[in-house]
Formats: C-alpha cells, structure tokens, sequence
C-alpha cells in the first residue's frame, strides 16, 4: 500500500532565505529547540547536511509509538531547493512500512515571498496496512509553522 500526504506554507521571506534553513541541519536543530513535545533531540550521526548525512530523532519519554529512529539525507538540491529524508532504521520501519521519505521543498514564488511543502510518502506491507493511519503531516506543519516564524523574525532584524 503507498500513500502521500502533503502541506504547504507562505512564508514571507525570498526563497533563498528559506532554503539556508530548511536546506542545511538548521532545520533540525530548529526542530529540536521550538518543539520539545514533540522531538526530545536530534543527533547527527554523520555528515554535515549534504547528501548521505544520517540523524537519530529521539521522542520524549512517554510519547506512543518507537523511542527513535534514523534518517538519511538521500537528496540536498540547491538549485531546485529540494530536500529529501527517508528513514532508514527503526520507526515506521519497525511497524511494517517498507518506506518513509520526507521531501521539503522551497518554493519561489515572489522577490520576498516563497512557499514551503512537505511531503511524506510511504509504502506498507499488506498484512500492516492498518498501520498507514499513523501517518500524519500534522507535527510537519508545526515545524513549517516553526520555521516560517524563525525565518520572519530573523529576516526582518536582518
């Protein structure tokens, strides 16, 4: 069973101002300083936010589902402004998907304004198909709605 989900934001900042967060390890470690309930830490396991670095999320204590998981940078495009995660150990791979992939993109849309998306695509064995409902975009939106809000408050100080 494959799936998609997907939202979008207007952020109020030039694309290339976007792109220096969600294109680099800012994000994450964006991520883990504005949203504690939902991320305890992110390490970085290797790599310096190019292609082929790998990060450990880790989930507060008592949050349902895995303890953490590991993702691996399979695409950084500066030109497109593209980037794409997939999971690679533990998480909804320990819950019978066979594929997790986040892809950010920023998308220009005026001089000072731009669009950001996020897309989950995932792929699940038949025999866990129920477990496709544990897919949701929701904590994705708060960390556009956490960056858009990083990204106008640093540049318009700037």
């Amino acid at each position: 069973m494959f799936g998609t989900v997907s939202s979008e934001r207007e952020v109020k900042v030039p694309a290339s101002e976007a792109w220096k967060v969600y294109g680099t390890l800012e994000l994450s470690s964006m991520v883990g300083r504005t949203l504690p309930s939902q991320v305890s830490k992110i390490d970085v396991v290797q790599g310096d936010g190019t292609v082929g670095t790998v990060l450990e999320v880790f989930f507060p204590p008592g949050k349902p589902g895995p303890r953490s998981y590991k993702e691996k940078f399979t695409v950084v495009d500066d030109e497109k402004r593209v980037k794409v995660v997939e999971v690679v150990e533990g998480g909804y791979l320990d819950l019978g998907f066979t594929l997790y992939r986040v892809r950010f993109e920023v998308i220009e849309k005026e001089m000072k304004e731009c669009v950001t998306r996020t897309t989950i695509e995932y792929e699940v064995r038949e025999e866990y198909a129920a477990n496709a409902s544990l897919v949701s975009i929701q904590n994705f939106v708060a960390v556009m709605e956490a960056a858009a809000l990083h990204l106008i408050q640093n540049y318009v100080n700037n």
